[in-house]
């Protein structure tokens, strides 16, 4: 998924204008009522201070502008009724009226809606941005100040805001590539690999999804949004919970349908439009409570969630993390009561009984004993015993944040550096996914790098095995995660055996390979490390061999070299320009969604390019897709039909 990557870049790339709000006819409320409406709406957006991420800045933008609107609405109501609103004053400050409400509705999607969506679908909301500002615009234009008697010091004030708010329209906010490309990695990629583990981590920090709290309220959200959607959209709906799903599992809960926990649970087959109340769902399952109990923290859970919980040994409230005073578990009957009347009411089916007992798992040996001693036979004399070490590290570094700590504390990112020096590959392989494994956790990341690690990775994806070779990739995907490795990457010459691999490699060495040189290439001086590499004849190899399916990822980082000028000159070929028009041709929707947004990219800077794809036929193409494709190829084609008579004219 690329909506976010293939987003608005340049200025031309806008959403395609709505049509003009039609203006109120006749007077529906009062003066006095209509401004008593536009300031309470005010009110009622400025309540909203707290914003998703995503959003945040425009978010606060907008408030902005509603204050220094509101001068304006005080001097009027203390006006009237003393002077009553002409009737073109009166229509202006009705679609002002409807400008705010839209401002508000946009505010609370972005004060509360699902995070995943806000991030996934950010283009289309900066859409809605502009849309705001353009109606906020219309009503201010056509404002008659000399009829309404306001300030020259407040008419002064609007006057500005009104050209302000025309810049805001035409802004194009830099895009996060970096966060584009995370979505797009772990939505295409099936397989169960560290290097999406650390992706998704940062995915979660990103959208701030880390703790259970903020997972449940990500949860309730998109069943709101599932409901509004009506069986709409149904492909954007899978993905979002699909990655809902994967960032659950990262965090630890221990819940597998979270396909039916988000769009219809079993025992609400028949009536998937009922919202249950918060308060009778388990923080932990986010499921209806059959049987719940009050801990020490004064939160209540399912009895056998918090039940298990505790025999895990966790002694704290899972939604407030508060050290738990005692391990009593008292039954909340005043809740259970309005449960079963609910589900009564709603004819809502309880899952009565508890689940079969688990089957008993053999007593182990206490990780904190383990692993220090497996960490200390990392340095044996004897070559079997570091051998099956290094196998164990490799397996408990990828279980849990709790293992990776132990082994970073016992010492074990000096010890695995040590191997990585072995000419044994198989020790090799184990010691590069080990470290991999480790740098999930971001202080991992300085912590390896600092203890020169990656000139010994580099020389694994060098000359290791296949399997060296795909995780030292990867591992060096995770540690460009942070800005000072990537400098260090690209000075110690990890870009050219990258590009080798994206060359040569494996089919999901070729995707490693892409995704670390893609976070690598953020830093400047390493895109021009890639081209000396080799990376365009590369990438074009990847495009023409339809078996790798990497169309997507192949066109991601030309965009990104094309978003650099002094780099555009050497992807800006007729060639490469062909190549990209076929695509718009032939490739998938998701394929022709990027290919446009590289001609965007290319054409905005070079005219002659643009007349050279409209040659090889892409007017053609444009026009249909502006018709029938999806949502963000019309909006590309759009752009391009735009930039397109611009060259001709």
């Amino acid at each position: 998924m690329l909506s976010t990557l293939f987003g608005t870049r340049p200025a031309a790339d806008q959403e395609p204008p709505e049509p003009p709000e039609p203006e109120p006819s006749g007077r529906q409320l009062s003066d006095g009522d209509l401004l008593d409406e536009l300031f309470a709406t005010v009110g009622s957006a400025r309540a909203f201070q707290e914003f998703r991420r995503s959003q945040r800045k425009e978010c606060f933008n907008l408030l902005r502008w509603l204050q220094l609107v509101l001068p304006l609405i005080e001097e009027l109501r203390e006006a009237a009724p003393a002077r009553p609103l002409t009737d073109d004053a009166y229509r202006r400050l009705a679609l002002l009226g409807r400008a705010f409400q839209a401002a508000r509705r946009l505010l609370r999607c972005c004060h509360d809606g699902s995070k995943i969506f806000l991030s996934l679908e950010s283009e289309a909301v900066q859409g809605k941005f502009r849309a705001v500002y353009e109606k906020i615009n219309l009503a201010l234009d056509g404002m008659p100040y000399s009829e309404i008697g306001i300030s020259d010091e407040v008419k002064e004030q609007v006057e500005l805001i009104n050209t302000q708010l025309k810049r805001s329209k035409k802004r194009a906010d830099t895009q996060d590539m970096e966060l584009a490309m995370d979505f797009m990695v772990v939505l295409q990629d099936k397989e169960d690999r560290s290097a999406d583990r650390v992706i998704l981590e940062r995915l979660a920090k990103k959208l701030e999804l880390q703790s259970l709290a903020d997972l449940r309220a990500e949860t309730m959200a998109i069943k709101k949004l599932i409901n509004e959607r009506n069986g709409q959209q149904a492909e954007s709906t899978k993905q979002i919970i699909e990655l809902l799903h994967k960032l659950k599992d990262v965090a630890g809960i221990d819940e597998k349908n979270i396909l039916g926990e988000v769009s219809i649970p079993k025992y609400l087959e028949k009536c998937p439009s009922l919202m249950i109340p918060n308060d009778f769902l388990c923080p932990i399952s986010l499921e209806i409570m059959t049987d719940p109990v009050i801990i020490a923290s004064g939160r209540t859970y399912e009895r056998r969630r918090i039940q298990k919980w505790l025999d895990a040994g966790q002694r704290t409230c899972p939604k407030t993390q508060q050290p738990l005073a005692h391990l009593s578990l008292a039954p909340n009957f005043a809740l259970k009561n309005l449960i079963l009347q609910w589900c009564e009411k709603n004819k809502v089916e309880m899952q009565n009984g508890e689940p079969a007992e688990e089957p008993a798992v053999e007593q182990e040996v206490s990780k904190e004993v383990l692993i220090p001693s497996l960490v200390k036979d990392l340095s044996s004399v004897n070559l079997d015993v570091q051998r099956k070490a290094v196998k164990k590290i490799r397996t408990l570094s990828k279980e849990s944040p709790e293992n990776r700590a132990l082994i970073t504390e016992s010492g074990g990112i000096a010890a695995l550096v040590g191997l990585l020096q072995y000419p044994d590959k198989k020790i090799q392989d184990n010691t590069v996914t080990s470290l991999l494994n480790l740098s999930i956790d971001e202080a991992n990341k300085v912590l390896i790098a600092k203890g020169r690690a990656i000139p010994l990775i580099i020389e694994v994806l060098k000359n290791g095995s296949a399997e060296g070779q795909e995780n030292s990739a990867a591992a060096l995907f995770s540690l460009s995660m942070v800005n000072e490795n990537k400098v260090a990457i690209g000075a110690l010459g990890g870009v050219p055996p990258l590009v080798n691999l994206l060359q040569d490699g494996t089919i999901r060495g070729k995707k490693d390979a892409a995704t670390a040189l893609f976070n690598l290439m953020l830093n400047h001086q390493n895109k021009f490390r890639a081209i000396e590499a080799g990376i365009v004849p590369a990438l074009l190899k990847i495009i023409g061999d339809k078996k790798h399916n990497m169309v997507d990822e192949a066109l991601s980082i030309f965009l990104l070299l094309g978003s650099h000028s002094a780099c555009r000159g050497e992807i800006g070929s007729e060639g490469f320009i062909e190549t990209l028009v076929q695509i718009v041709k032939q490739g998938t929707p998701k394929n022709k969604e990027c290919a446009l947004s590289v001609l965007l990219e290319l054409g905005s800077n070079n005219n002659a390019l643009m007349v050279h794809a409209l040659g090889f036929g892409l007017h053609e193409q444009l026009t249909e897709i502006a018709k029938s494709g999806t949502s963000r190829a019309q909006r590309k084609a759009n752009s391009l039909i735009q930039l397109a008579r611009k060259c001709q004219s």
